[in-house]
């Protein structure tokens, strides 16, 4: 007897995957870092050290978008409902994605990162060729 384990990224595109197979570690492709699962039941989509993700979803954990780009932190906004969220904008397609806030007791988004966010954006957001004119 042969036992078969799926990889969930080479799986067909027909839905989403469960939690527990989209709950699981990671390493960063921005800052290399290993991050772990999240163990508040939900899944973790984002370094909570950079914040950067990557660009795998079109719907949350179907992994069935093939742009694979990074998705670089431009902004964290506040929903009534939903809290914090990070705006992730992609660096291959420009696509713009809200993703909340991990909240984690070991593994907590860096406030220091978010605030700076929150304070900055992202260096390269909302950068564009145009000249302000002033009238």
């Amino acid at each position: 007897m042969r036992l078969r384990v799926e990889d969930p990224f080479d799986s067909p595109r027909s839905g989403t995957i469960s939690r527990t197979t989209e709950n699981t570690g990671f390493t960063c492709e921005n800052c290399g870092r290993a991050i772990a699962a999240l163990v508040n039941g939900s899944h973790r989509n984002h370094c909570p050290y950079c914040l950067h993700s990557l660009h795998v979803d079109i719907s949350p954990g179907d992994r069935a978008d093939d742009c694979r780009a990074l998705m670089r932190p431009v902004a964290v906004e506040h929903h009534s409902a939903k809290g914090y969220t990070i705006v992730h904008g992609c660096t291959g397609c420009g696509t713009r994605r809200k993703n909340r806030m991990a909240d984690d007791p070991h593994q907590g988004d860096d406030l220091d990162t978010v605030l700076a966010v929150m304070r900055l954006g992202h260096p390269e957001a909302g950068r564009t060729n145009r000249r302000r004119t002033h009238t």
